[in-house]
């Protein structure tokens, strides 16, 4: 685990404990490094002594088997697999894991697939988002993928429609996101120069209509909503975005016939194995899409 967050190794460790109740551990300082309080974001390193409070969980209630339709469409969207890491093509509107009300989302709907499979989400999307999610299939190869996105040596491309132009052809937006909650626990991320983690977003313009702007981008980290909240900065938000967009963005959404966040995964590169060189895995624009940027040639 060393190189590990503290927040992600007890999340591993003490599987079936809801994530609330590990963070208020951390926050109270009952979770001990070295004899010494730490925050979630602290990294282990070899030879660490960690110190577990005890931790107790009434039986979780049965909440049944993945529906079939969920299922069938897991099965049928897998990108690349190998013995240590498979890719998925994630639907929009089905979640990474489950919670928050959500039975059952991608993770535990694959371990259903597969019993007996030690299988670990590598990274998240939004449950709105579609595209390119990878599935560690042992611990050895989520730790080689994990150090991999801390050294940013895995590339991630989106395709993203936003209702703006760009100031350039290409055009880079490092501004700083922190997490804040609105009233009712929603959750939003804001830019924050003060407290803010870093982070690094880059949009190329591929092509333009009337006022929409169709892009690639590149991810270069990994902070909640980042896309999203870094192209609303620049006055171009995500076509179909209903938390960063704006209210005069609807009309435009309907006239293209979107139904859904325009946001979509669209490749992955990385290295399966130490020994081996990057691949790309490839997701195709959702039909659903591609029909809107039809559209959009149109108008």
């Amino acid at each position: 685990a060393a190189g590990q967050r503290v927040d992600n190794f007890l999340l591993a460790e003490l599987k079936g404990v809801p994530r609330s109740l590990v963070y208020r551990l951390l926050r109270r300082g009952e979770v001990r490094v070295n004899k010494g309080r730490v925050k979630p974001h602290h990294r282990l390193a070899t030879g660490d002594d960690v110190r577990i409070p005890p931790v107790r969980q009434a039986m979780a209630e049965d909440k049944g088997a993945p529906s079939a339709g969920l299922t069938a469409a897991l099965a049928d969207c897998i990108l690349y697999e190998d013995d240590r890491v498979l890719v998925l093509d994630k639907p929009a509107g089905v979640a990474a894991h489950g919670g928050s009300g959500i039975a059952h989302g991608v993770i535990e709907t694959l371990r259903a697939l597969r019993p007996g499979e030690e299988l670990e989400l590598v990274h998240r999307l939004d449950r709105d988002t579609s595209g390119c999610l990878m599935i560690a299939k042992r611990r050895s190869a989520l730790r080689f993928l994990h150090a991999q996105l801390r050294e940013d040596a895995v590339q991630k491309r989106y395709q993203a429609l936003l209702l703006g132009p760009l100031a350039t052809r290409v055009q880079r937006v490092e501004l700083p996101l922190a997490k804040n909650q609105l009233q009712g626990g929603e959750r939003v991320v804001r830019v924050d120069h003060a407290e803010g983690k870093s982070a690094l977003t880059v949009f190329r313009r591929v092509a333009a209509y009337g006022g929409a702007t169709l892009v690639d981008v590149e991810l270069h980290t990994g902070r909640t909503h980042q896309i999203r909240v870094h192209a609303a900065s620049i006055g171009a938000p995500v076509a179909g975005d209903t938390k960063y967009g704006r209210p005069e963005d609807r009309e435009p959404c309907r006239a293209l016939g979107l139904k859904r966040l325009f946001l979509h995964a669209a490749a992955l590169t990385f290295r399966p194995r130490e020994d081996a060189p990057p691949i790309t895995v490839s997701a195709p624009l959702p039909p659903a899409l591609a029909a809107v940027i039809q559209r959009a040639e149109r108008l």
